[in-house]
């Protein structure tokens, strides 16, 4: 879970902090995320205690990044070099609040199904791609070395020939929340 971005386009409030339900945002993602049964790492910037402190009793494990201010890609690395072993890993951003568990269980479902893919890739209903991603470990190599503000998109789309695309049957898997604007809409529509 990616969760060690400033929120700056929110003009001094912490997006993952927000308010869904009677629950924070980030709260609610990393719920879903632990639901879906797979270990559950999230990155952290060093001086948010706020988002810390919401881990709090859930079987997640912090990765801090220091370097967070930096750009999105130390926020991946971080976490990639984090995980144990393993032969696959899902990326998924804190701020996209209609991701559902069952969304998660596709992926993972999808990676059985097509074993030849090293990307499974949840997309809109129309096809455009979007997150969460699975990625097969040969991808790890690749986080290793991300700089800038760029996440992980260099290292995904050279795998671009190997990635199946999971539809959802919306366009949450393109739908964040990053401005008060964003959240003004989408509190109109999910009162």
């Amino acid at each position: 879970m990616l969760a060690a971005g400033a929120s700056s386009r929110m003009r001094g409030r912490d997006k993952l902090l927000e308010p869904v339900g009677d629950v924070p945002l980030l709260r609610r993602v990393l719920q879903r995320a632990c639901d879906s049964g797979a270990d559950v790492f999230v990155t952290l910037p060093p001086d948010a205690a706020d988002r810390a402190s919401i881990c709090d009793g859930l079987p997640v494990t912090p990765v801090l990044v220091p370097t967070a201010r930096d750009g999105m890609a130390e926020s991946v690395r971080a976490g990639v070099n984090a995980l144990p072993l393993c032969d696959a890993f899902m990326l998924m951003l804190a701020d996209m609040p209609d991701i559902e568990t069952d969304d998660l269980r596709a992926l993972m479902a999808a990676r059985m199904a097509h074993p030849g893919a090293k990307v499974w890739r949840a997309a809109t209903a129309a096809g455009a791609p979007g997150h969460p991603i699975l990625c097969d470990a040969a991808l790890r190599p690749g986080f290793a070395s991300l700089t800038g503000d760029s996440g992980g998109d260099t290292v995904i789309r050279a795998y671009a020939a190997e990635t199946h695309l999971v539809r959802l049957s919306d366009d949450r898997a393109r739908h964040d929340l990053d401005t008060p604007e964003d959240w003004a809409a989408w509190r109109a529509k999910n009162p």
